[in-house]
């Protein structure tokens, strides 16, 4: 049975100049997580630009992350759409690639009640039926916040939904859902700098931006706080907010890349609309990188 506990990467996708994706440093970053002892990862989800992807790249990425990872750590591939049936033909293209778990980020931009959010999670269960499934929560960027009863109903009529990232940035979400299902679901935080919070209230790890740079880190925090080491967990976790609180200076994966520009492992690339951060926000970026290396030896 598929464990989902632990750190989770948001896996950067990477670009050349020409903005294809960067086979060689897309090894990499895999490399770079598997070294770093991560619990899983996740390709092609928002961090991984997802929705500037075309179907072949997004399924070509996705194929070679499982190839690389070669069974060493799961491997969630990110299958989200806000159309239910392009969602449904993406994963099962993950699935025949070979993915331990999909993700589905709820739909965005169609605005859809809580039936259209429950019977498209529940349809694309059906049509990968014992896959297991990861609900991606994100109002902030969907405009569509899937509800404690809304999850609970769809727990009921999918077994293959086995976990959720929540990321409504509020931890009172978190504990709802784990005294609403309790093992029935895990819950993993959404956001680097609640995962500390959000475990104590019954998460189970993270889906994490930060770890593209520190995967020992991350997922660090996460085993002392699923040993019951709070304190070492706190001080811990104390330590990489501001690390957390700089991958969001600009809009998501630009601050990250522009970290693991600096690491040697990718290009200076994302794919329009979005921007690499500005020189000073990615000297910003670095300097807050740095000094938490510094902190850490």
């Amino acid at each position: 049975m598929l464990k989902l506990e632990g750190a989770f990467t948001a896996l950067c996708t990477p670009f050349d100049s020409n903005l294809r994706v960067d086979d060689a440093a897309l090894d990499r970053l895999v490399d770079a997580q598997l070294a770093g002892g991560i619990a899983g990862i996740v390709p092609c989800g928002t961090t991984g630009e997802s929705p500037t992807l075309d179907d072949e790249e997004h399924i070509g990425v996705i194929a070679k992350v499982v190839k690389r990872v070669n069974k060493r750590c799961p491997v969630i591939g990110g299958t989200g759409s806000n159309s239910t049936r392009e969602a449904i033909a993406l994963s099962k293209k993950a699935v025949e690639v070979g993915v331990d778990a999909v993700m589905i980020v709820m739909p965005y931009y169609n605005k859809p009640t809580q039936t259209g959010l429950i019977e498209h999670v529940k349809q694309v269960a059906a049509a990968v039926e014992g896959t297991p499934i990861v609900m991606y929560n994100v109002p902030g960027r969907t405009a569509s916040d899937l509800l404690p009863e809304s999850v609970e109903a769809i727990c009921a009529a999918a077994p293959n939904v086995v976990a959720i990232k929540e990321a409504t940035g509020n931890i009172l979400r978190a504990q709802e859902l784990h005294r609403r299902l309790g093992d029935r679901l895990t819950v993993l935080s959404g956001d680097d700098a609640l995962t500390l919070g959000m475990m104590a209230c019954g998460a189970r790890g993270v889906i994490s931006v930060t770890s593209n740079i520190f995967p020992r880190q991350v997922q660090q925090v996460c085993e002392l706080a699923l040993a019951g080491k709070w304190d070492e967990a706190k001080k811990a976790h104390l330590a990489l907010v501001p690390v957390h609180d700089a991958m969001f200076i600009e809009s998501n994966p630009g601050p990250v890349k522009s970290a693991l520009v600096a690491a040697g492992l990718l290009g200076p690339y994302v794919r329009p609309p979005l921007a690499m951060p500005s020189e000073a926000n990615a000297a910003k970026v670095q300097k807050v990188v740095d000094a938490y290396r510094a902190g850490v030896r």
